[in-house]
This record gives structure tokens, sequence and C-alpha cells, in this order.
């Protein structure tokens, strides 16, 4: 006999290498697929932003950026809906100054968008369920 190992032993060998190849390459994708959930810093109209991913299985808070899982938490904190002073009050933004009040607003809007917040029809904000 000429070959020592049956036909059957070569296969099931081969087709345990191909099966793992198969797994690498999936475990690659799922890799590069979380990486892609994660935040980037992008630019728009010259200014470095970051983009906020939307509110959807598989996309942790933790994936946010900090200021905004400060908001949220603060939010979160209130016992009922807030306004946005309330909110730059429990996170230490001067909000007699507009220059700083006005980006927490947008910042709560941008996170209202992503299905992060909610916006009550008298302006205040909320979590969502």
């Amino acid at each position: 006999m000429g070959n020592s190992q049956p036909t059957e032993v070569q296969a099931e060998r081969n087709g345990r290498v191909v099966a793992g190849r198969a797994f690498e390459r999936v475990s690659e994708q799922l890799a590069d697929a979380r990486a892609s959930t994660v935040p980037t810093p992008g630019q728009v109209g010259g200014r470095v932003v970051t983009v906020i991913p939307h509110r959807e299985p598989g996309v942790e808070e933790t994936m946010l950026p900090s200021d905004s899982q400060r908001t949220l938490a603060a939010v979160r904190q209130a016992a009922a809906p807030v306004k946005t002073r309330q909110v730059g009050e429990m996170l230490r933004v001067e909000v007699n100054v507009w220059s700083k009040l006005e980006p927490l607003r947008g910042r709560l809007v941008g996170l209202t968008g992503r299905g992060r917040l909610r916006k009550m029809p008298d302006g205040r904000f909320t979590t969502c369920l």
C-alpha cells in the first residue's frame, strides 16, 4: 500500500484545515465590524467632530464620547425630565454663559436624534426606556 492513511482520515484533516481558515476569516470580519462601531473623529466644515452611534443592539453606551456619557448620566440622575440649564448645572457648566450652554443643548439634541434621549414637547429632556 502506497498511502499509509485512509482517504477518509485525509478528507477529515482537510476539512478541519478549511474550517479553521473560515473561522479565522469570520473572526477577523467580526473584529472589523466591532471596531467600526466605535466613534471615530471626522471633519465637518474644517472642524474635528465625533460621530455618535445610533442606539441599537450591540452599541453600548461606553462607545460614546465621554462628554456624551456624562450628559446621559446627568439626565438619568434627574428624577424628572430636565431643561438644558438643569443638565448644565449638574455638569457644572457656566449656565449663564450662552456660549457654554449652547453646545450642551446641541449635545442633548444630538443624543435625542440618535435615540439615546427623548425631548418632551416643552423642551425638556428625559431618558429613553
